[in-house]
Protein backbone atom coordinates (compact mmCIF):
# COMPACT_ATOMS: atom_id res chain seq x y z
CA UNK A 1 0.00 0.00 0.00
CA UNK A 2 2.74 2.70 0.91
CA UNK A 3 4.43 1.71 -2.36
CA UNK A 4 1.09 2.68 -4.11
CA UNK A 5 1.15 5.52 -2.17
CA UNK A 6 3.69 6.93 -3.27
CA UNK A 7 4.08 6.22 -6.79
CA UNK A 8 0.53 8.41 -6.79
CA UNK A 9 2.60 11.42 -5.30
CA UNK A 10 5.38 11.15 -7.90
CA UNK A 11 2.63 11.20 -10.15
CA UNK A 12 0.87 14.25 -8.72
CA UNK A 13 4.35 15.90 -9.39
CA UNK A 14 4.21 16.44 -13.36
CA UNK A 15 1.65 19.32 -13.44
CA UNK A 16 2.23 23.14 -13.84
CA UNK A 17 4.36 24.64 -11.92
CA UNK A 18 1.56 27.17 -11.08
CA UNK A 19 -0.66 24.73 -10.19
CA UNK A 20 -2.45 24.16 -6.07
CA UNK A 21 -4.33 21.27 -6.50
CA UNK A 22 -3.26 17.89 -5.44
CA UNK A 23 -5.19 14.26 -5.02
CA UNK A 24 -4.79 15.09 -1.11
CA UNK A 25 -7.28 16.98 0.77
CA UNK A 26 -5.50 20.10 1.89
CA UNK A 27 -6.99 20.56 5.28
CA UNK A 28 -6.23 23.99 7.82
CA UNK A 29 -7.66 22.10 10.71
CA UNK A 30 -6.38 20.97 13.49
CA UNK A 31 -3.95 24.34 13.90
CA UNK A 32 -4.40 27.87 13.90
CA UNK A 33 -2.02 28.76 11.26
CA UNK A 34 -2.54 28.70 7.57
CA UNK A 35 -0.65 27.62 4.68
CA UNK A 36 -0.01 29.60 1.76
CA UNK A 37 -1.12 27.14 -0.70
CA UNK A 38 -5.03 27.22 -2.09
CA UNK A 39 -6.83 24.34 -2.46
CA UNK A 40 -7.09 24.13 -6.07
CA UNK A 41 -9.68 25.73 -9.04
CA UNK A 42 -13.26 23.42 -8.53
CA UNK A 43 -12.36 22.38 -5.15
CA UNK A 44 -15.25 22.95 -2.22
CA UNK A 45 -13.96 21.95 0.95
CA UNK A 46 -15.39 21.83 4.79
CA UNK A 47 -13.68 21.83 7.96
CA UNK A 48 -15.95 21.66 11.04
CA UNK A 49 -14.52 21.37 14.63
CA UNK A 50 -16.47 21.59 18.20
CA UNK A 51 -14.38 23.08 21.09
CA UNK A 52 -14.43 23.16 24.65
CA UNK A 53 -12.68 25.63 26.72
CA UNK A 54 -12.27 25.46 30.09
CA UNK A 55 -11.19 28.60 32.27
CA UNK A 56 -9.87 29.04 35.65
CA UNK A 57 -12.10 30.56 38.40
CA UNK A 58 -11.36 34.39 38.50
CA UNK A 59 -12.03 36.06 41.47
CA UNK A 60 -14.83 38.68 40.93
CA UNK A 61 -16.24 37.62 37.58
CA UNK A 62 -15.32 35.17 34.86
CA UNK A 63 -16.18 32.20 31.90
CA UNK A 64 -15.73 29.04 33.35
CA UNK A 65 -16.68 26.87 30.29
CA UNK A 66 -17.12 27.68 26.87
CA UNK A 67 -18.53 24.93 24.40
CA UNK A 68 -18.81 25.46 20.56
CA UNK A 69 -18.45 25.04 16.97
CA UNK A 70 -16.24 26.09 14.12
CA UNK A 71 -16.97 25.88 10.01
CA UNK A 72 -14.68 27.03 7.89
CA UNK A 73 -15.55 27.15 3.81
CA UNK A 74 -12.84 27.21 1.20
CA UNK A 75 -13.50 27.11 -2.50
CA UNK A 76 -10.38 27.66 -5.32
CA UNK A 77 -11.70 29.76 -8.58
CA UNK A 78 -10.42 32.06 -11.05
CA UNK A 79 -6.58 30.92 -10.43
CA UNK A 80 -4.91 28.14 -9.16
CA UNK A 81 -3.45 30.11 -6.55
CA UNK A 82 -6.64 31.93 -5.49
CA UNK A 83 -8.58 31.31 -2.94
CA UNK A 84 -11.92 32.12 -1.25
CA UNK A 85 -13.07 31.41 2.41
CA UNK A 86 -15.59 31.83 5.18
CA UNK A 87 -14.73 31.55 9.00
CA UNK A 88 -17.59 30.91 11.25
CA UNK A 89 -17.76 30.29 15.61
CA UNK A 90 -20.35 29.62 17.01
CA UNK A 91 -19.81 29.42 20.75
CA UNK A 92 -22.10 28.96 24.19
CA UNK A 93 -20.53 30.62 27.40
CA UNK A 94 -21.28 30.10 30.66
CA UNK A 95 -20.92 33.59 32.75
CA UNK A 96 -20.38 33.78 36.58
CA UNK A 97 -20.17 36.31 38.80
CA UNK A 98 -18.73 35.10 41.99
CA UNK A 99 -20.23 36.05 45.18
CA UNK A 100 -22.19 35.31 48.01
CA UNK A 101 -24.66 33.43 45.76
CA UNK A 102 -22.41 32.97 42.83
CA UNK A 103 -24.51 33.67 40.08
CA UNK A 104 -24.13 32.75 36.38
CA UNK A 105 -25.81 32.86 33.18
CA UNK A 106 -25.65 31.63 29.42
CA UNK A 107 -24.92 33.52 26.50
CA UNK A 108 -24.85 32.10 23.14
CA UNK A 109 -24.31 33.22 19.48
CA UNK A 110 -22.31 33.84 16.44
CA UNK A 111 -18.46 34.67 17.73
CA UNK A 112 -16.99 34.91 14.14
CA UNK A 113 -18.22 36.03 10.30
CA UNK A 114 -14.94 36.33 8.55
CA UNK A 115 -14.60 36.39 4.48
CA UNK A 116 -11.34 36.28 3.14
CA UNK A 117 -9.26 35.91 0.40
CA UNK A 118 -5.73 34.01 -0.10
CA UNK A 119 -3.26 34.24 -2.83
CA UNK A 120 0.19 32.50 -2.90
CA UNK A 121 2.91 35.28 -4.35
CA UNK A 122 5.70 32.73 -4.06
CA UNK A 123 5.84 29.45 -4.34
CA UNK A 124 9.69 27.95 -3.48
CA UNK A 125 11.26 25.52 -6.14
CA UNK A 126 13.79 22.70 -4.35
CA UNK A 127 16.69 20.96 -6.50
CA UNK A 128 15.30 17.55 -8.10
CA UNK A 129 17.87 15.23 -6.89
CA UNK A 130 16.10 12.31 -8.06
CA UNK A 131 18.40 11.72 -10.85
CA UNK A 132 21.86 12.29 -9.54
CA UNK A 133 23.93 9.57 -9.22
CA UNK A 134 27.28 10.72 -9.78
CA UNK A 135 27.85 11.92 -6.25
CA UNK A 136 25.92 10.46 -3.12
CA UNK A 137 27.18 14.07 -0.94
CA UNK A 138 25.03 16.36 -3.45
CA UNK A 139 22.15 13.35 -3.79
CA UNK A 140 21.28 14.02 0.07
CA UNK A 141 22.87 17.34 0.78
CA UNK A 142 20.48 20.08 2.50
CA UNK A 143 18.94 22.14 -0.27
CA UNK A 144 19.39 25.74 1.16
CA UNK A 145 16.53 26.92 -0.27
CA UNK A 146 14.39 25.62 1.75
CA UNK A 147 15.34 28.36 4.13
CA UNK A 148 13.36 30.61 1.40
CA UNK A 149 9.85 30.02 2.36
CA UNK A 150 6.94 30.33 0.08
CA UNK A 151 5.08 33.53 0.64
CA UNK A 152 1.36 34.12 0.48
CA UNK A 153 -1.09 37.25 1.32
CA UNK A 154 -4.46 36.59 3.21
CA UNK A 155 -6.95 39.88 3.24
CA UNK A 156 -10.13 39.49 5.05
CA UNK A 157 -13.17 41.41 6.09
CA UNK A 158 -14.78 40.51 10.02
CA UNK A 159 -18.66 41.24 9.98
CA UNK A 160 -20.06 42.35 12.63
CA UNK A 161 -23.45 39.79 12.04
CA UNK A 162 -22.62 39.14 15.14
CA UNK A 163 -24.58 37.47 18.61
CA UNK A 164 -25.63 40.30 20.99
CA UNK A 165 -23.18 39.36 23.18
CA UNK A 166 -20.15 38.90 20.56
CA UNK A 167 -20.84 42.39 18.63
CA UNK A 168 -17.74 44.81 17.63
CA UNK A 169 -17.75 48.64 17.16
CA UNK A 170 -18.35 47.78 13.33
CA UNK A 171 -17.05 45.39 10.93
CA UNK A 172 -12.83 45.75 10.43
CA UNK A 173 -9.71 44.41 8.65
CA UNK A 174 -7.78 41.17 8.87
CA UNK A 175 -4.53 40.50 7.13
CA UNK A 176 -1.86 38.16 7.18
CA UNK A 177 0.99 37.00 5.68
CA UNK A 178 1.81 33.49 5.37
CA UNK A 179 5.07 31.74 5.61
CA UNK A 180 6.19 28.07 4.76
CA UNK A 181 9.11 26.55 4.83
CA UNK A 182 9.52 22.61 3.65
CA UNK A 183 12.74 21.80 5.61
CA UNK A 184 12.41 18.03 4.94
CA UNK A 185 9.77 15.97 2.60
CA UNK A 186 8.16 15.57 5.97
CA UNK A 187 9.17 18.12 8.58
CA UNK A 188 7.11 21.78 7.51
CA UNK A 189 7.14 25.07 9.11
CA UNK A 190 4.43 27.67 8.88
CA UNK A 191 4.74 31.08 10.00
CA UNK A 192 1.83 33.70 10.02
CA UNK A 193 2.15 36.81 10.77
CA UNK A 194 -1.51 38.19 11.60
CA UNK A 195 -3.01 42.33 12.17
CA UNK A 196 -6.39 41.76 13.04
CA UNK A 197 -9.06 44.52 13.81
CA UNK A 198 -6.82 47.50 13.15
CA UNK A 199 -9.30 50.20 12.81
CA UNK A 200 -11.43 48.92 16.27
CA UNK A 201 -10.47 50.21 20.09
CA UNK A 202 -8.65 47.40 20.60
CA UNK A 203 -6.62 46.10 17.77
CA UNK A 204 -5.06 42.80 17.78
CA UNK A 205 -1.61 41.69 16.28
CA UNK A 206 0.09 38.25 16.47
CA UNK A 207 1.81 35.63 14.98
CA UNK A 208 1.65 31.81 14.59
CA UNK A 209 4.13 29.41 14.48
CA UNK A 210 3.57 25.80 13.86
CA UNK A 211 5.79 22.96 12.96
CA UNK A 212 3.85 19.72 11.19
CA UNK A 213 5.85 15.89 10.69
CA UNK A 214 4.45 12.61 8.87
CA UNK A 215 4.67 9.95 11.07
CA UNK A 216 3.01 7.60 8.28
CA UNK A 217 1.45 8.13 5.03
CA UNK A 218 -2.01 8.64 7.11
CA UNK A 219 -0.64 10.14 10.25
CA UNK A 220 0.70 13.74 11.33
CA UNK A 221 1.39 15.98 14.40
CA UNK A 222 1.74 19.21 15.09
CA UNK A 223 2.89 21.44 17.44
CA UNK A 224 2.32 25.12 17.86
CA UNK A 225 3.11 28.66 19.53
CA UNK A 226 0.63 31.47 19.17
CA UNK A 227 0.88 35.41 20.84
CA UNK A 228 -1.57 37.55 20.42
CA UNK A 229 -0.71 41.22 21.29
CA UNK A 230 -4.44 43.68 22.52
CA UNK A 231 -4.12 47.25 22.91
CA UNK A 232 -5.01 47.90 26.56
CA UNK A 233 -6.02 44.49 27.51
CA UNK A 234 -3.85 41.52 28.40
CA UNK A 235 -1.77 39.70 25.82
CA UNK A 236 -2.33 35.65 25.11
CA UNK A 237 0.24 33.13 24.63
CA UNK A 238 -0.42 29.50 23.99
CA UNK A 239 1.16 26.28 22.72
CA UNK A 240 -1.23 23.92 21.25
CA UNK A 241 -0.78 20.02 19.99
CA UNK A 242 -2.38 17.78 17.84
CA UNK A 243 -2.99 14.78 15.79
CA UNK A 244 -4.29 14.18 11.81
CA UNK A 245 -5.67 11.01 10.19
CA UNK A 246 -6.08 10.87 6.76
CA UNK A 247 -9.32 8.47 6.50
CA UNK A 248 -9.03 8.96 2.68
CA UNK A 249 -7.99 11.50 -0.05
CA UNK A 250 -10.90 13.46 0.53
CA UNK A 251 -11.24 13.05 4.59
CA UNK A 252 -9.37 13.59 7.67
CA UNK A 253 -10.39 13.42 11.03
CA UNK A 254 -8.10 15.43 13.62
CA UNK A 255 -7.64 15.97 17.69
CA UNK A 256 -5.91 19.23 19.22
CA UNK A 257 -5.70 20.31 22.44
CA UNK A 258 -3.87 23.83 23.70
CA UNK A 259 -3.89 26.04 26.81
CA UNK A 260 -1.94 29.56 27.61
CA UNK A 261 1.29 30.30 29.12
CA UNK A 262 0.28 33.22 31.49
CA UNK A 263 -0.09 32.57 34.79
CA UNK A 264 -2.39 34.88 36.72
CA UNK A 265 -5.16 33.25 34.41
CA UNK A 266 -5.02 29.88 32.78
CA UNK A 267 -7.23 27.70 30.25
CA UNK A 268 -7.38 24.40 28.77
CA UNK A 269 -8.82 23.76 24.73
CA UNK A 270 -10.01 20.83 23.56
CA UNK A 271 -11.21 20.18 19.76
CA UNK A 272 -12.46 17.53 17.52
CA UNK A 273 -12.90 17.87 13.92
CA UNK A 274 -12.92 16.75 10.30
CA UNK A 275 -12.42 17.90 6.80
CA UNK A 276 -13.94 17.08 3.99
CA UNK A 277 -13.86 18.03 -0.07
CA UNK A 278 -16.10 18.05 -3.28
CA UNK A 279 -13.12 17.29 -6.16
CA UNK A 280 -14.25 19.20 -9.32
CA UNK A 281 -11.17 19.81 -10.45
CA UNK A 282 -9.76 20.11 -13.51
CA UNK A 283 -6.95 20.06 -15.17
CA UNK A 284 -6.54 23.59 -17.13
CA UNK A 285 -3.47 21.71 -19.71
CA UNK A 286 -4.18 18.86 -22.36
CA UNK A 287 -1.82 15.66 -21.97
CA UNK A 288 -0.59 14.19 -25.43
CA UNK A 289 2.27 11.35 -25.77
CA UNK A 290 3.98 13.89 -27.33
CA UNK A 291 3.99 16.55 -24.89
CA UNK A 292 6.51 16.58 -21.90
CA UNK A 293 4.52 18.13 -19.10
CA UNK A 294 6.54 20.22 -16.74
CA UNK A 295 7.53 19.86 -13.34
CA UNK A 296 4.37 20.87 -10.64
CA UNK A 297 4.98 21.99 -7.27
CA UNK A 298 2.46 20.39 -5.15
CA UNK A 299 0.54 22.55 -2.72
CA UNK A 300 1.56 21.98 1.43
CA UNK A 301 -1.54 20.91 3.39
CA UNK A 302 -1.55 20.13 7.09
CA UNK A 303 -1.33 15.95 5.51
CA UNK A 304 -0.61 16.60 1.76
CA UNK A 305 2.19 19.10 1.69
CA UNK A 306 4.33 16.40 4.53
CA UNK A 307 4.47 13.98 1.73
CA UNK A 308 5.71 15.68 -1.53
CA UNK A 309 8.66 13.79 -3.94
CA UNK A 310 10.96 16.84 -5.11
Amino acid sequence: MKKAFLISLLCFSSYWAEAQYTEILNSKRPGFSESPYSIGTGVYQVELGMFYKKNAKTTTFGTPRTIGSHLFLRTGQFFERLEFNIDLAYQQDERVFYNVFSTSYKTHGLSRFTAGVKYMIYAQKFTDKSKEIRSWKRKFAFDWKRLIPSVGLYAGLNTNMLGEKFKEEGMSPKLALLLQNDFTDRLILITNIIADKFTLKHPEYGYITTITYAASERISMFVENQGVFIKDQNNDFQIGAGLAYLASRNLQFDASIRTNLDKGYTYTYLALGASWRLDLHKDSFKNTSKEKRPKRIKKRGFISRLFKRN
